[in-house]
């Protein structure tokens, strides 16, 4: 655990500065080695950034970062620039949801740093982290295609869940 951990909370909400997003896995995530596959983690990882980070929908509930309307109807696009995963231990099938804690390495004009920690569920006594990411989105003008600045709604939800960029561990 690092110094950012904090009490678990309901889905979505802070605790450390960092968001918490349960996110479950599904028996198809497996691969032939019975562990979650690298392009089912992307998947994952995309999941939890989704829920964070975009306008719930009518009737639903979100947390306070989920401010973007992102599409090509909404004019904004979120385009990833860069994606690096760190695997620390492989991820075995489990029905209890994964805990994946997310906060901002970079907050510039018009991209954003997101960083993640994938644990085991909070549940278990033994708190397993399988995996650290670092995803680098650009916002776009759907019409333009080119960048488009963070909004102040944006930087106000989001600043609060500033923290240390992951550093690698390189080998």
């Amino acid at each position: 655990m690092t110094e950012h951990d904090g009490p678990t909370l309901p889905a979505g909400e802070a605790a450390g500065g960092r968001l918490h997003i349960p996110i479950h896995l599904r028996w198809g995530d497996l691969d032939a080695f019975n562990h979650v596959n690298n392009t089912s983690m992307l998947k994952l990882l995309e999941e939890a950034r989704v829920r964070a980070f975009w306008r719930p929908g009518e009737g639903e509930h979100g947390p306070t970062t989920a401010v973007l309307d992102s599409g090509i109807d909404q004019g904004v696009l979120t385009l990833i620039a860069r994606q690096e995963i760190e695997y620390l231990a492989p991820v075995p099938y489990q029905r209890h949801p994964l805990e994946v804690q997310m906060w901002f390495g970079k907050l510039g004009g018009s991209s954003v740093e997101v960083c993640y920690e994938v644990y085991n569920d909070p549940a278990f006594e033994e708190r397993v982290l399988y995996a650290r990411s670092t995803a680098v989105i650009v916002l776009v003008d759907a019409g333009t295609g080119r960048p488009t600045r963070i909004t102040a709604e944006m930087r106000d939800a989001w600043t609060p869940y500033t923290g240390e960029p992951i550093a690698y561990v390189r080998r």
